[in-house]
């Protein structure tokens, strides 16, 4: 697939990207999940990009390990844009490089939905399907055809993805400067950035206090009474508790250690359930 013509990569650069992000998944951590494999998969580029500048490429790196996660199979796509935003950023020196972060957090929702709908939920059933069929009868076809069916159109959806993010991103920051869009692009990815964090606290976070107050048909749990107020409020203050210890400068491991201790004393007390 072609690329844009820039003045500082070269297709070389972007095969160095899709070839490191396989390792998307491989350095998965629950503090910011795939943020080191999305570093790492920038590393060429950035190196490029930013040659000869130690302090602009140190930003850039502290950039790209805040917390990101994404359909791994399309996460070559906001890296194309992310490359796209980054080489502008060096060219540019009015860029805003808040933005670079800011759309990358707005891209995460829609391209899971996306992504997971299609390779989790349709093509990798359909593959199940054919592979396990084959594998009951004996054939030798069955693991190979599932391994086939699915692989091939993941690595073309994550090889194409990378370039059309590219030239996506390229041709659309061009634009958006011209027309001096950027501050309320980066607003808006801001905002729905931090809407999509808060989604993930109501859907992700689950904390429940099942022990009841009052006796028989009226009794209440906790849980509900708190419900009755604000939907939610017991994982979303659960939340702001775990915020609280970060900005205290608590390290995740004694974060994870402290919730799985929360957890087992809740589960054995019956206080949460």
């Amino acid at each position: 697939m072609k690329m844009k013509s820039s003045k500082l990569l070269t297709k070389k650069d972007l095969r160095k990207t899709f070839w490191r992000s396989f390792t998307m998944e491989w350095a998965w951590n629950y503090e910011r999940q795939m943020n080191l494999g999305y570093a790492y998969s920038m590393t060429p580029a950035l190196k490029k990009i930013y040659k000869g500048k130690k302090d602009e490429l140190a930003s850039a790196y502290k950039r790209h390990l805040e917390f990101f996660n994404v359909t791994p199979w399309i996460s070559t796509f906001p890296l194309g844009i992310s490359i796209a935003m980054e080489e502008q950023n060096a060219l540019n020196p009015d860029f805003d490089s808040d933005s670079i972060n800011n759309i990358k957090v707005a891209l995460m929702g829609p391209l899971s939905g996306i992504g997971d709908s299609f390779f989790w939920g349709t093509l990798r059933v359909i593959a199940t399907g054919i592979g396990t069929s084959l594998a009951l009868q004996g054939n030798i076809l069955g693991p190979l055809l599932f391994l086939l069916i699915f692989n091939v159109p993941a690595i073309l959806a994550r090889y194409y993805g990378l370039y059309a993010g590219y030239n996506i991103g390229a041709q659309f920051i061009e634009k958006v400067q011209k027309t001096g869009l950027m501050d309320r692009l980066s607003y808006g990815a801001s905002v729905l950035g931090l809407g999509v964090v808060g989604a993930m606290v109501a859907t992700m976070v689950t904390l429940k206090m099942p022990l009841k107050i009052g006796s028989g048909a009226d009794a209440t749990s906790i849980t509900g009474i708190f419900n009755g107020i604000v939907p939610g409020i017991l994982p979303l203050l659960f939340t702001f508790f775990i915020f609280w210890l970060n900005n205290k400068g608590v390290k995740a491991q004694w974060i994870l250690l402290l919730i799985a201790a929360i957890g087992i004393f809740g589960a054995w007390s019956g206080i949460l359930g």
